[in-house]
Order: C-alpha cells, then structure tokens, then sequence
C-alpha cells in the first residue's frame, strides 16, 4: 500500500468517525429524558427562588409557570405592572406558590440597583434572562432602522448589557452555595451573520459567547449557564404565528428546553429547532445573502403580519 492510499483510508476514517461521533450526538436530542435525567426535586434543590426577566407574555410567562409548578417561588420583572400583576394572580392561583413582581424597563439606564435591592434577600437558585427586544418586526437593513440611534442603545441594554448585569447580581450566591441555574435565551437566527435582522442576531451572539464562557468559568462550582436559541416560537416577537411542529407555543418550547437543560452550555430547546440550526448552516451563505432571498424573508414578515394584524 502507498502513500496516497494510505492517506485516502486514513482520511476515509477520520471523516467517518468524525460523523459518526456527531450522529450519536444527535440522537441523544431524541432522548433526553434518558441521556439527561431531572429529579423531580432538581428545581427547588437549587434554591427557593427563581427570577424571570420579560416574564408578562411569551417564553418568560412560561418560564415563570412551569419553575413555579416545579415549587419554587418565583420572581417576575417587565415594564408592564398591569399585566405583571394578572401573571403574578394567574400564577399564585394556579400553583399555590408566592410570587414577586418587579416593575422595571430594561431599555432604560441605571435601573440594576433597585433591583438589586427588591433581590438581595432571595434564595435564587434559578434565573432566566429572557427580556429582549426586536428592534423591528418587519426585517431591514442597517440603515433603514427607524430612529437607528436610540435603536441600538435600546437593544444593548435589553438585550445585552442586562443580561450581564443580572448575573453578576445572583451569580455570586449561586458560586457561594455551589450550585443553580442560569438561562440565557438566544437565538437560532445567531447561527449565522444574518442581514435585515444584523444588530438583533449580533446582541444574541454576546448571549452565547457570554453564557459558553461563562459556564467554562463556572461548571466546577456547580453551577449550570446554558443559552437557549430558539427559532420561531408563536409568540408577538413572531406575530403570533400558527403552532405546529416547527413552531411550538411558548408554554410547548419552555417545556421541551428544560428537558435539555443538563445537554451543555447551548441548545436550541427541541429536535426541530436543532435541525433547523444544522440545516442552516449547511446552506451557501450566497445563496441565503442573495437579493431575491432577502426580499422574499421581507415580504413572508410582511404577509404573515398583516395576517394576523399585529400591532407593533
């Protein structure tokens, strides 16, 4: 045997190996109850409370239930007192645990000191920062934002500067007691550069890179930082499109996540977002940057939108 084909069966091997290892990574995402068990008492173990940040509506409400049906108390932050106070009724009826509200809009500045007052008391052994802000429904580019300027101080601040800014509150006690769990909620549109949607798909790359190494720093501890990238979830971020396999309701999404919660520092949160995320990254970045694909993504916002008659 020569050199060469030496080379071709040493290669043949890596490559298959190499793929192989990758399948049965996957098929553990069909799996997780077996490959990543939960105790039923895995959410109270890590403490007495649990924060939500944009807990009012969506994927942060859902949060909000399904850690209190779990039996710990729950904390829950947004702009709107209104609504907060009905999830905070809908909550305490339903599950018979307390629940705390904190008014409070993350857009603005200088607003992490009275929360950190309303918390410094609380066993948090859970925190899910969920808030985040599309600085427009309909995608476009750059330079098209309206009011590009406060634009892109709103979505740092939402987005990013107040998930850094939540964990170095409750991180520090969780590092102290050795344990707990941070959620940070990304998403699948961070797989990729992605145009029309550039400054909101860049804030959620800091949410990965931030959560990964934050949980390289901390995994010895005990304590679990995982990001969460979900693709479409029928929520108003969404226009509330139709629920179906693809796109599962925020109570559905928040349920399959949790089951991967012990799966490493990312996860898309179900088996069809996972697929979507490794299907997207298979496709030749001229071909998804190409014109007519951009204004066919504009056009597909635009009618689904106007379909629902959303309000933005």
């Amino acid at each position: 045997m020569d050199f060469m084909d030496l080379f071709f069966i040493s290669l043949g091997t890596a490559v298959a190996l190499y793929y192989g290892v990758k399948l049965l990574l996957f098929s553990r995402m069909l799996f997780p109850k077996l490959w990543f068990p939960l105790s039923e008492s895995f959410f109270t173990s890590m403490g007495e409370w649990a924060v939500v940040t944009g807990a009012s509506e969506g994927i942060g409400r859902a949060y909000a239930f399904v850690l209190a049906e779990q039996g710990m108390n729950v904390v829950i932050m947004s702009r709107t007192k209104v609504t907060l106070d009905q999830v905070a009724k809908e909550i305490g009826d339903t599950t018979g645990r307390r629940v705390k509200v904190i008014v409070t809009d993350f857009i603005k500045e200088n607003v992490f000191s009275e929360i950190e007052d309303e918390l410094k008391d609380l066993n948090i052994g859970v925190l899910v920062n969920n808030v985040g802000m599309l600085p427009s429904l309909i995608p476009c580019k750059f330079l098209e934002s309206a009011e590009l300027d406060q634009t892109i101080t709103k979505v740092i601040n939402c987005n990013v500067k107040t998930m850094a800014k939540m964990c170095k509150m409750v991180l520090p006690g969780m590092d102290n007691r050795r344990k707990g769990v941070i959620v940070n909620i990304s998403s699948g549109v961070a797989s990729i550069p992605f145009p029309l949607y550039t400054l909101y798909a860049a804030s959620k790359v800091f949410v990965e890179r931030f959560s990964q190494g934050l949980q390289a720093e901390y995994k010895d501890k005990g304590v679990i930082i995982q990001a969460v990238s979900p693709f479409g979830v029928s929520t108003r971020m969404t226009a509330y499109q139709q629920t179906n396999m693809v796109t599962p309701s925020p109570e559905d999404f928040v349920k399959y996540s949790l089951q991967y919660l012990r799966a490493g520092d990312k996860t898309h949160g179900s088996v069809c977002h996972t697929l979507l995320g490794l299907l997207l990254q298979t496709i030749p970045l001229k071909v998804l940057y190409a014109e007519s694909m951009l204004r066919s993504l504009q056009d597909y916002v635009k009618h689904n939108a106007a379909q629902r008659k959303c309000n933005f």
